[in-house]
């Protein structure tokens, strides 16, 4: 649901000079018949304003005996992310939740390094064979994966 305050995500690239592309994240500051007003919270082009109208859509079907319109805005509410979306923006507070182990390389780097303050990342892993709490000890673990060939 969309709300004053709400922090959402941009799902195309509407104006990449404005730094209005896709993974901007934004706050949104009014609602409107026609459009939303935001202001921009991702590190390009920080504390900007923003207006952004609906994009009116046409079913490639054109064999319906109406004319359907539809317009919608291209955001997403951002109250999670995934880590290949986080790329390249950096958050106050990470929260990071593993189901299971990263399968990329370079994701489990990606994810932890969101945040400047490395005690303002909070990891939890579900305890599996291949991650979670050890045997007698307080300490978590989760498995990274890194090539070892080079490009």
């Amino acid at each position: 649901m969309l709300k004053k305050g709400v922090i959402v995500m941009l799902l195309r690239n509407l104006n990449p000079k404005q730094g209005l592309c896709n993974g901007t994240r934004l706050s949104i500051t009014g609602l409107h018949e026609n459009f939303i007003s935001a202001k921009i919270v991702s590190e390009c082009n920080p504390g900007g304003v923003v207006f952004l109208t609906g994009i009116e859509l046409d079913p490639s079907d054109a064999n319906l005996p109406f004319v359907l319109k539809r317009r919608q805005f291209p955001l997403i509410p951002a109250y999670a992310m995934t880590i290949n979306k986080s790329q390249g923006q950096t958050f106050d507070q990470v929260g990071i939740y593993f189901d299971e182990p990263v399968f990329s390389h370079g994701q489990l780097y990606v994810a932890l390094s969101r945040s400047w303050n490395p005690n303002h990342v909070k990891i939890y892993t579900k305890t599996s064979e291949v991650q979670g709490k050890l045997l007698n000890n307080e300490k978590y673990f989760t498995w990274n994966v890194v090539y070892q060939e080079g490009f």
